[in-house]
């Protein structure tokens, strides 16, 4: 586990995952999604992920990454990206289950917020087995305690 004074901007992370369509129906269940669309496309017997599904997977690949899990760290918010009319978000391809979602977490700036807690700004970039951009997400802010307990 990396402490808040440890990281700097441009720190890049890994992780790699997939989601199954057991994962799919319960995130769609508890978030009480009801999109037809999504109910129809499918890819043979693979399921469209919704975009909302595939960034709160990578959100909790984020938390579970050994260079974070431990700390005292919570989502707070997006700032956006002015490039981008201050969105945050882009889905790019669609993503099916079962295919293999590799991700790239990379920390964009840190501040100090007091003595006890700082804040970094993740940017976050999905590509599938094919190595194309599924979907980028800048500027996730988190809050972090800057000493964690060990």
């Amino acid at each position: 586990m990396k402490k808040f004074s440890e990281f700097r901007a441009g720190d890049s992370f890994y992780s790699t995952c997939s989601i199954s369509d057991k994962e799919l129906e319960e995130y769609l269940k508890f978030s009480r999604v009801k999109n037809a669309f999504l109910e129809e496309k499918r890819k043979g017997e693979q399921h469209l992920v919704s975009g909302r599904a595939a960034l709160s997977r990578m959100e909790g690949e984020f938390t579970r990454l050994s260079q974070i899990y431990g700390n005292d760290i919570i989502l707070i918010g997006t700032n956006g990206d002015p490039e981008w009319e201050n969105r945050s978000t882009r889905f790019l391809k669609p993503l099916y289950t079962d295919e293999v979602l590799k991700l790239k977490f990379t920390v964009s700036e840190k501040e100090d917020i007091d003595k006890e807690y700082g804040k970094i700004f993740v940017d976050y970039e999905g590509t599938n087995q094919n190595d194309e951009t599924v979907l980028i997400s800048k500027k996730n802010i988190y809050r972090i305690k800057k000493d964690p307990p060990r």
